[in-house]
């Protein structure tokens, strides 16, 4: 139970800011940021956030007593992570885990060696089994982290403490890097990028899970809006996060090819803005932008909490409780460095089919001669 002074606010000023976010059907765009577009045009990097703290703060989460009990949203990615591993059909000898969280996503992997990067407390590598991985090597910022990562017996396990700021690995020594909610802190993306597919052998995979910039929009507008009633501006409560279209250029431009690019959401249902605030500073996943506003003021939580639960808060119609969702956008990518023998699209002019006769698409079909194979000469 929390002691809370008296404390009074007047909801008209944020009654009447809620009109008009309706009015104007405000929702997940309501702030957009410039990073994306740095991130797109500029060739140097882009300072944004603030290393040393995210340091402090994923060290903090760690070493904490109940860190198990906010392993729950990692945990699930970590697992959807693994599994697109293990969709893989081939075996890795040397894999790396970026930025590792617990163990999620590792138990799937197939026989040769990982390197998780940002690995955390083993989101991904808990699911990694000796049949899979011959080698994994697990990397993080933290060594609390790295000391706790679970990994199964027989695996042949390296602990290396790497700031995902600055991946150095030898060129074309790694089948697989997989990183986990890490590199959305990465201030060089571009940088981290091209390091990686340096550090893949030819026809090297690169798996990779990261917010993105739909998390948290509800939060994000609440703040927005009761400071900007309360304080007269606005200041960077929440991240930026990158966007879907921004992570395939990048990729691009690094040169990884065959890309895959695709989003899942996650919305979790919490009692109040409070209890997601503290979930958030639980799984190491608070506020490090350069910019930030070390103080949020209290009339200003009070307010931010009345414009969420106004916007988007719902009860249940059993138990009669209202609750707040918090939606997390993951953004998931897989690319490969070339490789010779890897599929090429066909030539422009080659095709033998227009579009334009794709209504005649039954006869079309019935025209198609049947190849034999290699089985039906033989």
């Amino acid at each position: 139970m929390y002691l809370i002074k008296p404390f009074f606010i007047s909801l008209n000023p944020v009654l009447s800011i809620i009109k008009t976010t309706k009015s104007l059907k405000i929702s997940r765009s309501i702030s957009t940021s410039i990073v994306c577009s740095k991130l797109r045009h500029d060739s140097n990097a882009v300072n944004i956030f603030d290393r040393n703290t995210k340091s402090l703060q994923r060290e903090r989460a760690a070493i904490a007593d109940d860190v198990n009990l906010y392993d729950y949203l990692k945990d699930e990615i970590g697992f959807r992570l693994a599994d697109r591993v293990f969709d893989i059909k081939r075996k890795f000898k040397l894999a790396a885990d970026i930025g590792k969280a617990p163990s999620s996503a590792s138990n799937k992997l197939r026989k040769h060696i990982s390197i998780i990067i940002g690995c955390h407390r083993g989101y991904v590598s808990k699911h990694i089994s000796p049949e899979s991985v011959e080698e994994l090597i697990l990397c993080d910022i933290s060594q609390t982290n790295l000391k706790t990562v679970p990994v199964m017996e027989g695996i042949k396990v390296k602990r290396q403490i790497l700031d995902e700021e600055h991946i150095e690995f030898e060129n074309n020594s790694l089948d697989l890097v997989v990183s986990c909610l890490s590199l959305h802190w990465v201030n060089d993306l571009p940088r981290a990028f091209k390091r990686i597919l340096e550090s893949l052998k030819e026809d090297g995979v690169f798996l990779a899970s990261v917010f993105g910039g739909d998390t948290l929009y509800e939060l994000r507008s609440s703040l927005q809006l009761a400071e900007l009633e309360r304080r007269g501006g606005l200041s960077p409560h929440i991240s930026p996060f990158t966007e879907v279209r921004d992570i395939g250029n990048l990729l691009t431009r690094a040169g990884f090819s065959m890309l895959t690019i695709d989003t899942d959401e996650i919305v979790v249902n919490y009692p109040s803005i409070f209890e997601l605030m503290w979930d958030l500073k639980g799984m190491g996943e608070s506020n490090a932008v350069l910019n930030r506003s070390l103080h949020l003021h209290r009339d200003t939580q009070f307010a931010a909490a009345a414009i969420y639960q106004q916007l988007y808060g719902h009860s249940d119609p059993e138990t009669g409780k209202v609750t707040v969702p918090a939606t997390f956008q993951i953004i998931n990518m897989l690319g490969w460095k070339p490789h010779p023998k890897q599929p090429k699209p066909i030539e422009r002019g080659t095709g033998e089919v227009s579009l334009k006769d794709l209504y005649k698409l039954d006869e079309i079909i019935k025209e198609v001669k049947k190849v034999k194979t290699d089985e039906d000469k033989n």
